[in-house]
Parts: structure tokens; C-alpha cells; sequence
């Protein structure tokens, strides 16, 4: 069975900056483990930070000029985190790689996963269109990327 990488808060694990989860819709998640084994990782506490961690938010881009160095993910207070990021994005490719993964299923919005749209680095609750840093990477890499609220997208590929 072909594997799928999917954010741990997705999965219910209480990952998320606020020590929380999102979860996924039960008919997604039934389709999910009968076509896929997934795979389930943080990128952010596997690149290293702790939970709760105080909100982040990319500033100068999206991801991908994170990736290039152009832009920085950081909290409301300055303190940087691109490190820390840029690891668990390193963490998810190396994790898709070794198990031949060619979707992955990321939490809309959040610098690491965002999919379609982030948070605009204001701290205001803005969204604008763009990737995580997470996201970013493993599209560069040919891995197709979704988010929680876009999985019908995958089932009209898959089915």
C-alpha cells in the first residue's frame, strides 16, 4: 500500500503551537486508511521546538523565500525560528523519501504546512496566499501537497 505523509495534528496529536490538535473530517480519515498507510509527522517539533511554543508566522514571503533565505519565520516578538523550521522541513522530504511518498496532507496556514495560504507575519490574523516552508520544500521535490480542508482534490486524483 502506497504511503501518505500527514501532519501529526491532523492525526489528533497535540502538536500545535497552543498544545492542540485539528484533526480530520471521519469520512476523510476512513478514505485515508483504507487507500494509504500513513505516515504522521510535525515538521515543527521535529525540526526541534517545543509544545506549546508561541505562535510564529513567516515575515518577507512564504516559504519558498524561506528556503532561498530572503524571508525568516519568526514570533511577535522577533525571536527567530527559520532554523528550527528549515529542519523539520528537511525532517518531512527525508521521511517522504524514505517511503517513496508522493502526498502529503499538511494543516492549512501554518508556516511550516500551509498549503494555499499563511499567516502574513503581521501577528493580526491576516491570510494571504502562499506556503509553509514545509509545504514549499516538499513541492519542490514533486511531493503533491494538500491540506485538511482539500483532500477531495486528492480522492479525485486517487479515485
Amino acid at each position: 500500500m502506497e504511503s501518505i505523509l500527514v501532519s501529526g495534528c491532523l492525526m489528533g496529536a497535540p502538536v500545535r503551537y497552543n498544545g492542540k490538535s485539528l484533526g480530520l473530517q471521519p469520512h476523510d480519515l476512513t478514505w485515508l486508511r483504507q487507500h494509504f498507510t500513513i505516515r504522521t509527522l510535525c515538521p515543527e517539533v521535529a525540526g526541534g521546538l517545543p509544545v506549546p511554543r508561541a505562535p510564529a508566522e513567516i515575515r518577507g514571503g512564504a516559504g519558498s523565500e524561506v528556503l532561498s533565505g530572503a524571508a525568516r519565520i519568526s514570533d511577535s516578538t522577533g525571536t527567530d525560528y527559520t532554523a528550527p523550521f528549515l529542519r523539520g522541513a528537511e525532517q518531512a522530504l527525508a521521511l517522504c523519501r524514505l517511503h517513496h511518498i508522493k502526498y502529503a496532507i499538511l494543516a492549512e496556514a501554518s508556516p511550516s504546512c500551509g498549503s494555499r495560504k499563511i499567516y502574513d507575519g503581521t501577528f493580526t490574523g491576516t491570510k494571504i496566499p502562499g506556503q509553509g516552508v514545509t509545504a514549499a520544500l516538499l513541492n519542490r521535490h514533486g511531493i503533491m501537497v494538500f491540506s485538511q480542508h482539500t483532500i477531495a482534490e486528492l480522492r479525485a486524483k486517487w479515485d
